[in-house]
């Protein structure tokens, strides 16, 4: 396993970069310790299975973590297939690459306390179960879709799929509460499977649902979150053409599950002070 810092090159030949046939992880670290590491272990090694790839060694993965130093930061890994010559087909004896970036990470509190403004996008995901819950390299349909508004204001886009179920946001998973009861999308056909989400639905009983994004129209509240940001409360709710289609105003339900999620995390779990 060739295992090192992201370099300013890779090889052209690196299935990774010609293929997108890899997996990534993006990981909230916290003085060294990385927050929900096996909740992020247990998914690469899902994706390694599912691909055909060995899974790196773990000692490997927590290279890097010794760079971070204190406070908060964001550690990027990347594992590849390796090199692989020409044509889709996979080597027979594959070498993956892993490679990873650290980076400096100070979340927006505003957004904690404050909520954010969403719309929907007129992209739609494409269903493929063999790969949904992965967090693999082909992330075009997200570029496409974050590439659809460009107005600071929003703060994030929700996905429907091709035959119009919710799915997730860009970069965020989808939550809801409708007649007191949690939601969220299921994942079986496309998406990401958070791992955050993963650790508020063994803590919370959270049902995952079919829904069209109508079933909005009826929530009393609404959350977006990842295992490096948190929780955001949705206070508005635009079209994909633009235009109101619903408000929230931030609750005591709303800073529940934030304080479920926050607590998971190490981030603040009152914010109403």
């Amino acid at each position: 396993m060739e295992a090192e810092a992201a370099p300013a090159d890779w090889p052209l030949d690196d299935r990774g970069v010609a293929y997108g046939d890899g997996l990534f992880e993006t990981v909230l670290v916290r003085d060294c310790v990385p927050c929900l590491w096996e909740s992020h272990l247990a998914r690469l090694a899902r994706g390694c299975r599912v691909l055909g790839m060995p899974m790196p060694a773990e000692h490997d993965l927590e290279r890097p973590l010794a760079q971070a130093g204190q406070g908060l930061a964001v550690l990027k890994l990347i594992l590849t297939r390796g090199s692989g010559g020409r044509g889709y087909a996979p080597p027979a004896v594959p070498a993956p690459r892993l490679r990873w970036q650290l980076s400096p990470f100070a979340p927006d509190a505003n957004r904690w306390r404050a909520g954010v403004r969403v719309r929907h996008c007129r992209l739609r995901l494409g269903l493929q179960p063999a790969l949904a819950g992965l967090k693999h390299l082909n992330r075009l349909e997200n570029v496409l879709a974050r590439s659809e508004w460009s107005d600071a204001e929003i703060a994030e886009g929700l996905l429907c799929d091709g035959e119009g179920r919710l799915v997730e946001a860009t970069c965020m998973n989808l939550f809801w509460q409708r007649e007191a009861r949690l939601e969220t999308p299921r994942l079986d056909r496309c998406g990401v499977a958070g791992t955050l989400r993963s650790v508020l639905l063994e803590r919370l009983p959270i049902a995952e649902v079919d829904a069209a994004p109508g079933v909005l129209a009826s929530a009393e509240a609404v959350w977006l979150g990842n295992s490096v940001q948190g929780v955001w409360p949705v206070t508005r709710l635009d079209g994909a053409g633009g235009g109101l289609l619903r408000r929230w105003s931030i609750g005591a339900v709303h800073r529940r599950l934030q304080a479920v999620a926050h607590a998971a995390l190490g981030h603040p779990t009152r914010l109403d002070d």
